[in-house]
């Protein structure tokens, strides 16, 4: 009592605190961090290994099976998915999540150095990346023209890079859709043959004069000097008068046998805005930075790039992360503001001042949240928002009891200064009671393990530091405003809503709670029917672990016929860009052809280089809401479900930790061939089951492969290394960098010298024809001598997963299913699969992702429920008040499932948290009522009696906690975004049903199984 005392009667520290808590909160407000999305820092890297020429098979065998045992021997390794293709492998190591980034990053940067030696000795490249975890683009930019030569893009892009790496938070900027600059070296085979100068000669000789090698340092005169080498090219002449050989008595130099000029490498990443031809510049924001205020730095930068641009070249900021930040911080403040009114009117009962107090705590509780998730050193993002949002209809409720019984208090004759005493104090272990509950029952959430853990943490942290702080307002800071703010009423009964809400609570819910009372087992049985039913419904509410995303945007991928080139692809993509330009709610269409768009969105990644593959970022005008969007992505899905001569699949962007899609069958074993039956066996099976799209199995097709076969004894006889044949023919064909020249004049300006013959940009079968290669003796052999061409069918790739074969056969799921129905259905037809010996399956998808999720969260639920009982019993010293206040929670579930059904809305994960955030509503509005009714029975009252009058007393303060939380939430249940509204409407539903039924049934269970209490005369 005297913690309660002191706010009071020292009135002004406790206003200096007040007011320093609500500056403080407001300029958290301006200056807290801000991003889209939590930081989720899976410990990932991909290992590339290029190996020209090489089939999948002989990759396997050379490359990956060294690779896999030596990396898969690892400590802390989760996961080894290796795709082994033509010529190349990836090996994508997954580490346990909460592993050190940078030491596992050198630890695997150290074993493929140390596994080299067993490698095949001319592998091209093998090498570990990084990749940033935070790396989202929170910028697209679009330099667009159709006539503007590549050098003036080029000279324009790294402009505005150079630019934008200025601004303090921004990193990663990235520019796409421009060709590698090069310094081309086009050989004239005949006239290297007549001078006898081999092509590896030529390769070695641009190698060695293009070293940069410390010469090291010299005194003389007490000075020591830096001695300089020859060092690396300086100019394009250099490169040209390199001399690679002599005949007849004098230097042969480089431009004496080839042409050498600068130009760009051929267009494998075409990339057009709207149709335009153009090129991108990304840039992602820096880890806990505030990306209104970034903005706000590359704005200005933006402008004033766009006034040095040329007349035919246009600028365009297609995507720009931090408006639909904005939009959503703004759609939140618009929402708390109705929110906020809608509090207002429900609080009338309680009179003008006393709705005034309770309107200064609920911010005061939200700041004191919002204070402590930035201490912490969590960011304003959308799951952090989430939980302010459930805090919203959390934090009202302990002000509203307090405030409600210090006027019942002062009703009763008190002063305000005593009434606020005695009010706060008579419920005040409840009320600590209360939030201890609600913190435990949010607890399991900081808990959860892995990536989804940190996706979701952010959000109980807020709701349980704003619950925590509107218990110290309720205690604290409540009576001292009531000490100062509240007057007597003129009627002992309070205002005139108030005497009107009485009369009608004791005309109609004290009939209805009599009558209840003398049938006590006959309203439980009732109660008990309505909870079954309600529960029988579940399966058809359906689950599913993310909603997709509420953003005006979603993804065209599209995949040519296999072994297409990127002309084809680009055809393709211009006609899905031509539908897409009579679609009037599309704003802006980005297509990448023969790479993936820029990662634009926490949990996708750029699809690397393929030229069969294509990307379309599209992007509705901001006012279309999501409903409309997802109307829009079924009518192109069913347009182009049977596109002709390519594969289309239009993609929403889903919320949460990221899948490769929802429905995911991995099949393991030895043999390709068995491999590939039941893969197709599968790709059968999803497409007979309803409620899959997009069904995709990569061993559908095999690929056929063009094989030189080298005659070895022939090209022995002939004095022809193998080496050298396959040299030459790579560089007829692709070419062979040779070394690097930078531009001395140019910053950040580099070439690749590229050694290759004068050819088209795409090769065709002719070129063989033109190729020779030097013998030893320097004289020119044609190919067709020392080698023949067959044709031959291999599969287009080959993967792994933790050493073993494995295929994926995926999907995704249509409209109107669920992914749960559509999984259990995969899940029980694969179950009567006839598996040969030495094959299996595991369910990958979105089932892996509820297991990750969710694994050991088994345990963490059992300790939270027994924390749960054990604080309640804590508090009533008796298992009978425990179980009475349990009791509400099925009621709650009644509703809320309602409410699902009604909606169309599934059990997501997200309303799953709402169940949660409602279980402790329940049980704070019963503590309270259990608690009073065993304090009436404490004074003697005898039970019935206790039961009615606690009921009639405690039913308004119950009914404005309860219809204040539904205020609160009704805006945020009415808005389109699908990761929060079905949160809203979970609560709303279940505080409905809960208000209404919990009245009558805990009551009713409290006479059926009374506690037993000792009368204070007693004591």
């Amino acid at each position: 009592m005297s913690l309660i005392k002191y706010p009071i009667r020292n009135y002004q520290f406790t206003l200096i605190m007040v007011l320093m808590v609500i500056v403080v909160a407001f300029s958290t407000v301006l200056t807290m961090p801000r991003a889209e999305d939590p930081e989720m820092k899976p410990v990932n890297f991909p290992v590339t290994v290029i190996y020209p020429g090489t089939s999948p098979k002989d990759m396997e065998q050379l490359v990956v099976k060294p690779l896999e045992s030596r990396f898969y021997a690892l400590d802390g390794i989760k996961r080894i998915k290796t795709t082994i293709g033509n010529g190349i492998a990836l090996l994508f190591v997954e580490y346990v999540y909460g592993e050190d980034y940078d030491a596992k990053y050198q630890e695997l940067v150290r074993e493929l150095s140390a596994v080299r030696p067993e490698l095949p000795e001319n592998i091209y490249s093998a090498e570990v990346r990084k990749i940033d975890p935070t790396g989202v683009s929170v910028i697209q930019s679009a330099l667009v023209s159709e006539n503007a030569s590549l050098s003036t893009m080029k000279r324009l892009a790294d402009d505005l890079k150079s630019r934008l790496e200025k601004v303090r938070a921004l990193k990663d900027v990235e520019i796409n859709g421009l060709p590698d600059q090069l310094v081309r070296v086009d050989l004239d085979l005949p006239r290297m043959a007549n001078l006898k100068i081999p092509m590896d000669r030529v390769v070695q000789s641009i190698q060695s004069e293009n070293q940069n090698v410390p010469g090291g340092s010299v005194v003389a005169g007490g000075r020591t000097f830096s001695v300089k080498t020859s060092g690396a090219y300086q100019s394009i002449e250099e490169i040209q008068q390199t001399i690679v050989g002599s005949a007849q008595g004098r230097n042969i130099r480089l431009s004496d046998i080839a042409d050498v000029y600068p130009t760009f490498a051929e267009k494998n990443h075409i990339t057009r805005l709207n149709g335009y031809q153009a090129v991108l510049v990304n840039a992602a924001q820096k880890s806990g930075m505030n990306i209104t205020e970034t903005q706000k730095e590359y704005k200005q930068i933006l402008e004033e790039f766009r006034k040095t641009l040329p007349a035919n070249v246009d600028f365009v900021v297609s995507f720009d992360q931090a408006d639909q930040v904005n939009t959503r911080l703004g759609g939140l403040g618009v929402d708390f503001v109705i929110a906020i009114t809608l509090v207002l009117f429900t609080l009338l009962p309680l009179g003008t001042r006393a709705s005034l107090i309770v309107m200064i705590a609920i911010p005061l509780s939200l700041g004191l949240g919002l204070v402590t998730l930035n201490i912490i050193g969590y960011s304003l993002n959308q799951l952090s928002i989430v939980g302010f949002v459930v805090a919203l209809g959390l934090v009202v409720d302990d002000s509203i009891v307090v405030v409600e019984n210090i006027e019942r208090w002062m009703r009763d004759g008190y002063s305000r200064v005593e009434a606020a005493i005695k009010g706060t104090s008579q419920i005040a272990l409840a009320v600590v009671g209360c939030t201890v509950t609600l913190v435990i029952a949010f607890l399991p959430l900081m808990f959860m393990p892995e990536m989804a853990g940190d996706f979701i943490r952010s959000m109980p942290t807020a709701v349980i530091a704003s619950v925590v702080g509107s218990m110290f307002v309720a205690l604290l800071v409540v009576p001292f405003l009531a000490s100062k703010l509240l007057k007597p009423h003129a009627s002992e009964e309070g205002n005139f809503i108030l005497r009107g809400l009485q009369k009608i609570i004791h005309s109609t819910y004290a009939v209805w709670l009599d009558k209840a009372l003398q049938h006590p087992k006959r309203t439980g049985v009732i109660a008990l029917l309505i909870f079954a039913g309600a529960a029988g419904l579940i399966p058809l509410v359906g689950f599913s672990l993310f909603p997709p995303s509420e953003k005006p945007q979603f993804m065209i991928h599209i995949a040519s016929p296999l072994q297409g080139n990127i002309q084809t692809t680009d055809s393709i993509t211009r006609e899905i860009e031509g539908q897409l330009h009579t679609i009037a709610s599309v704003k802006y269409f980005t297509s990448n052809v023969g790479k993936g768009n820029p990662r634009i969105y926490y949990n996708m990644t750029q699809g690397s280089e393929n030229v069969a593959y294509a990307d379309i970022f599209v992007q509705l005008h901001a006012d279309v809401k999501a409903k409309e969007k997802e109307k829009l992505i079924d009518e192109l899905r069913s347009r182009w479900s049977s596109y002709l001569g390519a594969k289309v699949e239009v993609k929403n962007f889903e919320q949460g930790v990221p899948v490769l899609s929802p429905v995911e069958v991995r099949l393991f074993g030895d043999n390709l061939d068995t491999l590939q039956r039941l893969a197709a066996d599968v790709e059968e099976m999803l497409q007979a089951t309803a409620g899959n799209v997009y069904v995709n199995n990569p061993l559908k097709n095999k690929k056929t492969d063009l094989r030189v076969q080298i005659n070895r004894e022939k090209a022995m006889a002939l004095g022809v290394p193998t080496a050298r044949i396959d040299q030459t023919i790579r560089v007829a064909l692709a070419g062979y960098v040779a070394g690097v020249y930078t531009d001395p004049d140019v910053d950040d300006n580099d070439y690749r010298i590229t050694v290759t013959v004068p050819r088209g940009n795409s090769p065709d079968i002719h070129v063989f024809d033109a190729i020779f290669v030097n013998n030893v003796e320097g004289t020119a052999i044609p190919l067709s001598q020392l080698a023949t061409l067959t044709f031959e069918t291999s599969p287009s790739n080959v993967y792994h997963q933790n050493k073993q074969r494995m295929v994926s056969v995926n999907s995704s799921v249509a409209k109107g299913y669920t992914n749960d129905e559509v999984i259990h259905a995969v899940i029980e037809k694969m179950d009567k699969f006839d598996f040969p010996t030495g094959y299996s399956y595991e369910m990958g998808g979105e089932v892996e992702s509820r297991q990750t999720a969710f694994g050991g969260f088994g345990t963490i639920i059992m300790v939270t429920v027994f924390l749960f009982i054990a604080v309640l019993v804590l508090e009533f010293k008796t298992f009978k008040s425990t179980l009475i206040v349990l009791s509400v929670i099925p009621l709650g579930i009644v509703g809320a499932v309602l409410a699902l059904l009604m909606t169309g809305n599934t059990l997501s994960f997200v309303a799953t948290i709402g169940l949660v955030a409602l279980a402790g509503i329940e049980v704070k509005n019963t503590i309270l009522l259990v608690d009073f009714t065993n304090q009436l029975r404490r004074e003697g009252m005898e039970l019935n009696e206790a039961i009615e009058k606690a009921g009639e007393i405690r039913f308004l303060p119950i009914i404005l906690t309860s219809f204040t939380a539904i205020g609160g939430l009704l805006p945020i249940a009415w808005s389109s975004n699908p990761l929060i509204s079905p949160l809203a409407i979970v609560m709303i539903g279940g505080l409905i049903s809960s208000t209404l039924l919990s009245r009558i049934v805990t009551p009713v269970v409290y006479k059926l199984i009374p506690p037993t209490i000792e009368k204070e005369d007693e004591a």
